[in-house]
């Protein structure tokens, strides 16, 4: 199973700096999440462990292996990333966007496999998406996109999907249906998920892992009742808040918080991305 660790991982946008020195480590076969403020470095960290951004210094180790040293076939055949809001070519229907998952174990321009197939409907099976194969991508529900993408990832067989804000512009219950997904992806089929999630409550509840980043340093990492914490969330997002064991899951709530004025002051001299 494959697995992701950073080391002394410096991330810049031209001459902007907004990683520098991070290591982490993601534990393989559970689920992690990380959280913290807009612009703190989340998707940036997310790009640069997925080969999407170069970072400036440091190394970013696949199952051991540098990554830079492994080629562009090589990393798909062993990490499925899923940027925020992809967008797919008109007209394209599901089945044929979930077949570009098995790009990365084709040689040149080769058809598909009876091999290939088989893993293709069982993406769609999965993700319950076999009675939609042939609709068209742009006619599905915000859900039904995000499950689509998800089948793709799932057809390319990585054991490691990282996910960048993949309940964006859904509603409550399309957000539930994608995570809960996730969840049984990681239970039933043994999958490393990375994902960066906005929302607090819905990243403790379908972690094993989270790792809270400001200003592109890792606050703390560790289980979600070691991370969801009144102090942790004060250093990371400046706010007084709440936490609570929610009744129906076990997990740590946050149900209400109030600004630090006076800390989000003091941030504004950091020189980097809060």
């Amino acid at each position: 199973m494959n697995s992701i660790a950073t080391e002394n991982l410096a991330i810049a946008y031209e001459d902007h700096l907004v990683v520098d020195d991070l290591d982490m480590q993601i534990p393989q076969g559970k689920i992690t999440t990380i959280i913290g403020p807009n612009g703190c470095g989340k998707s940036t960290v997310l790009k640069a462990v997925g080969r999407i951004l170069k970072p400036k210094n440091g190394m970013v180790y696949l199952n051991g292996d540098d990554i830079t040293h492994l080629s562009t076939k090589e990393v798909a055949q062993k990490m499925a990333i899923l940027p925020q809001s992809p967008q797919a070519p008109a007209g394209l229907t599901v089945g044929e966007l979930v077949a570009y998952g098995r790009f990365p174990h084709q040689r040149g321009f080769g058809k598909l496999k009876p091999e290939d197939k088989k893993i293709i409907q069982w993406s769609l099976e999965v993700t319950k998406l076999t009675e939609l194969e042939t609709t068209a991508v742009d006619n599905l529900s915000g859900g039904q996109r995000q499950r689509v993408w998800i089948a793709m990832a799932l057809a390319q067989q990585t054991d490691l999907i990282l996910l960048d804000e993949p309940t964006t512009y859904l509603d409550l219950a399309y957000q539930l249906e994608v995570l809960e997904l996730l969840y049984s992806l990681n239970r039933e089929q043994g999958c490393t998920i990375v994902m960066v999630l906005h929302d607090l409550n819905l990243a403790a509840r379908f972690a094993d892992y989270m790792i809270a980043i400001r200003c592109g340093d890792i606050i703390k990492h560790g289980t979600p009742e070691e991370v969801m914490t009144t102090d942790v969330l004060k250093e990371t997002f400046h706010i007084d808040a709440e936490i609570v064991t929610e009744r129906r899951t076990g997990r740590p709530t946050c149900i209400s918080y109030d600004l630090i004025p006076q800390a989000v002051d003091e941030c504004d001299s950091c020189g980097r991305a809060c």
